[in-house]
């Protein structure tokens, strides 16, 4: 596969989706940089990456730090040449009703879901105006659509993404600058193990779990993160070259049931 030969993307999350997401674009050709604060996950792609031979490479950051997304770029443009992607995956899930959570969660959850989004467009989008062309894709949430109990610093953040993503696709159009969203259901990450054991206890049989949650989906199981990764690939190509501010909901069918989609 060779669809982003001679471009370049940056991934924020070297985990789940993140980590699929870099895989697929590296396969189809792309240079790609992620960014990603988990030591485990960004060792582990690294490897990988090297293994198979793809140009990926790994940076350590913090994404809602101004300072450290600054450098990425800078270290992304330097090695690569430019930046024709982004893709924002990185997330935390706190878990708390909207009283509840502490402030300092709730500020947190918000500088990475939805912060890292305007720091990243903030830093490469004079990038991808020199080059005339670019992409944004922001991994959101079925959760911005319709949310459960006790998790309202995520969809706070998760519908953020959302309003987001069609403010910057109105402001970045005339540039050649499309900027879409994804909003998966439940997919296996770390994150949905994150839930499995919230709910479950900390030795949860995690397979015996998101089989209970992929019951939830019309379609009768959870997502695999290869299958957002495929979509966001898809949103990110010249193929989708009339498509900007929208969401694409990737769920099993789950919104589909509640009349929200």
């Amino acid at each position: 596969m060779s669809e982003f030969s001679g471009r370049v993307a940056l991934v924020t999350g070297s985990t789940g989706i993140g980590r699929a997401t870099a895989l697929r674009l590296a396969r189809a050709g792309a240079g790609v940089m992620v960014l990603g604060i988990d030591d485990a996950g960004n060792t582990e792609l690294a490897a990988l990456a090297d293994r198979n031979g793809l140009d990926i490479a790994v940076r350590q950051t913090d994404v809602s730090d101004p300072a450290q997304v600054a450098a990425a770029v800078a270290a992304c443009v330097a090695r690569f040449g430019g930046i024709d992607m982004i893709v924002n995956t990185a997330a935390i899930h706190p878990y708390g009703d909207a009283v509840e959570t502490a402030p300092e969660t709730f500020a947190r959850c918000l500088a990475v879901n939805v912060g890292a989004i305007h720091l990243t467009a903030h830093f490469v989008v004079p990038e991808m105006r020199r080059r005339g062309r670019g992409v944004i894709v922001n991994v959101s949430s079925v959760q911005g659509h319709a949310c459960q109990k006790g998790v309202a610093a995520y969809v706070a953040s998760k519908g953020a993404i959302h309003a987001l993503t069609r403010a910057m696709a109105l402001d970045f159009a005339a540039d050649g600058i499309r900027v879409v969203s994804v909003s998966p259901g439940s997919v296996r990450t770390p994150i949905l193990e994150l839930a499995a054991r919230t709910f479950d206890g900390p030795e949860a049989d995690l397979e015996a779990v998101f089989a209970r949650f992929g019951a939830a989906h019309p379609i009768g199981r959870i997502g695999e993160p290869e299958e957002v990764a495929d979509m966001i690939a898809f949103l990110a190509s010249d193929r989708a070259g009339f498509v900007t501010g929208s969401d694409f909901v990737i769920d099993g069918g789950l919104t589909a049931g509640l009349g929200v989609a």
